[in-house]
């Protein structure tokens, strides 16, 4: 009986949350801003993808199976991939593979690390969690640096090609779109990872305390949390760079365009 009185407190008490969203379409309503209908859709699947992946991780964490685990982090990777490859596929040639490649290895690298060096054991309770976080992070980061490092290419055609002719080669030529690719992607992190505990307090560590850990053990995770983050947009972003650097480049080190 406690637990089914905890249940229905849970559940009355994401019924009220939805007042916010209501709040928000009636403003979009009142302004004009037709952003209802958005509104809605997501709010919807957002409930529906939470209480679905809430029923899957129950049973993963129940089998404690090392192959579900892995299948989901593949899922995620995958859809994370797509997601990523469908923003830059217009104007970056292989834009779905580059994106899988760099968010797959990025955050297999990062997830390795961890589990190598003992910082979390290699339970689906640690690692599906901790997997969703490096993944969504290392989609952010690939579709920054692909999208970004596309355009540049594009708009500074000109002066690659100039660098070309006076010798240089293409990662000569290119270098400093890939410094400012690399150093405007990784920029949300870094300035999140320098305001961290001043400017807000991040999910992780607000779940703990409200879960009920201390303040001291909340701030423990969070650091870990922060620094493995930080990581995987290091390995993503480098590997999706180079990977979409190569796109624009042949062999002979010519600067080519619409290869498909």
């Amino acid at each position: 009986m406690p637990d089914l009185m905890a249940d229905l407190q849970g559940i009355d008490r994401v019924i009220w949350s939805i007042v916010f969203i209501l709040i928000a379409a009636a403003v979009s309503r009142w302004q004009e801003s037709d952003l209802e209908k958005d509104l809605l859709i997501a709010t919807f699947r957002s409930f529906v993808q939470l209480i679905a992946i809430g029923y899957v991780l129950e049973l993963v964490f129940t089998s404690n199976s090392p192959p579900f685990t892995l299948l989901i982090l593949v899922v995620m990777t995958m859809i994370a991939g797509r997601t990523t490859g469908n923003r830059a596929k217009k104007k970056t040639p292989h834009a779905q593979s580059i994106a899988l490649v760099s968010i797959g290895v990025g955050s297999a690298l990062t997830l390795a690390l961890l589990v190598v060096l003992g910082v979390f054991p290699f339970t689906p309770q640690y690692i599906i969690p901790i997997g969703g976080m490096i993944i969504g992070n290392a989609m952010t980061t690939a579709t920054l640096v692909i999208t970004r490092l596309t355009t540049d290419f594009n708009e500074q055609r000109n002066m690659i090609e100039s660098k070309l002719a006076l010798g240089a080669t293409s990662r000569q030529a290119s270098l400093s779109q890939f410094q400012r690719t690399i150093k405007s992607a990784m920029s949300p992190i870094i300035d999140t990872t320098k305001t961290v505990g001043i400017i807000k307090l991040p999910g992780a560590m607000t779940g703990m305390i409200l879960a009920g850990a201390s303040p001291l053990e909340a701030v423990q995770l969070q650091i870990i949390v922060m620094y493995m983050l930080v990581g995987a947009a290091t390995f993503t972003g480098l590997i999706a760079a180079y990977l979409t650097y190569r796109q624009f480049f042949t062999p002979m080190h010519q600067l080519v365009f619409d290869k498909g």
